[in-house]
């Protein structure tokens, strides 16, 4: 019989949570057109305001590039739009009044999906386990 040491159980239990999790969460914005990459930085824009592209590229730990095809995508649905930053070489990415609409119709959508996801999970559980995995993700990336 094989024993999984502490470490491992914790990256398992959490690759066993995270496929099944993004998997339900596109399903819940296929409407929208959109995946979980692009509802990330929806709420992002919305939670924190305008961003260059490479301020998002370094949030979300993804190549600018990516960010520019994640952009385009959004420019094309009409969610989000460039303007220009504190020089004519800087653009921002920010929501259109009809991105604002949609992020908060779909923040009330997916809250019942994650109330049920933490359904039996304390307050100070997920309080905890934000924390752990916050710390997991800086020692990752340092």
């Amino acid at each position: 019989m094989v024993f999984l040491t502490i470490e491992q159980e914790f990256f398992n239990q959490y690759r066993l949570m995270y496929r099944p999790f993004i998997n339900l969460v596109n399903v819940q914005l296929e409407k929208y057109q959109l995946y979980s990459s692009q509802w990330a930085l929806l709420r992002l824009l919305m939670d924190k305001g305008p961003h260059t592209f490479v301020d998002i590229a370094n949030f979300m730990f993804i190549e600018k590039p990516s960010v520019t095809r994640l952009v385009q995508k959004l420019v094309e649905l009409g969610y989000v739009e460039t303007v220009a930053g504190r020089d004519k070489r800087e653009k921002l990415i920010q929501l259109t009044a009809n991105g604002e609409e949609v992020v908060q119709e779909i923040k009330a959508q997916l809250k019942p999906f994650f109330e049920q996801a933490l359904a039996g999970v304390s307050e100070k559980d997920i309080e905890i386990a934000t924390k752990v995995l916050a710390n997991i993700c800086a020692n990752i990336n340092r």
